[in-house]
């Protein structure tokens, strides 16, 4: 689908996650991912969902073109952080042939994911196959240890 916007609960959404990360408090599957930003270098926090697939930790760009994921991939190394855990990763961007399967994944083990998708106009029904189907639209990570 064209023209896919994030909802405008989106950015208030994150502040709120980010803030209870920062008291420790748990917010589900959600994770910080921080990268400097691309233009200023100063650190960047952003929720995203990361799920596992095959044993490695991934994470898909909610829409095309948003700012965490270009800032993601220019960096290539970041932190995530869960309640008050922080791990240092490498952030590699996964081509669309290899996403294509990650993607799948994704729409079957993060419902949060598939729905916020649906809200975005990304996708109808959130199916594995419409999913697969966006691997050369949305970006997808994967996180190795650092």
């Amino acid at each position: 689908m064209t023209n896919a916007r994030p909802p405008r609960w989106l950015t208030p959404m994150n502040k709120v996650v980010r803030a209870f990360h920062r008291l420790g408090i748990p917010t589900g599957p959600a994770m910080v991912l921080t990268v400097p930003g691309r233009k200023t270098g100063r650190p960047r926090p952003t929720p995203i969902t990361p799920f596992e697939v095959q044993g490695q930790l991934y994470a898909v760009g909610g829409y095309p073109g948003s700012e965490w994921a270009r800032n993601a991939a220019a960096a290539g190394s970041g932190t995530l952080t869960r309640r008050r855990r922080v791990r240092h990763v490498r952030i590699v961007t996964v081509p669309p042939e290899a996403a294509r399967r990650v993607l799948r994944e994704f729409a079957v083990k993060v419902p949060v994911g598939v729905r916020f998708a649906k809200s975005a106009g990304l996708v109808r029904d959130g199916s594995p196959a419409e999913f697969e189907a966006l691997a050369d639209t949305l970006s997808v990570f994967r996180f190795d240890p650092d």
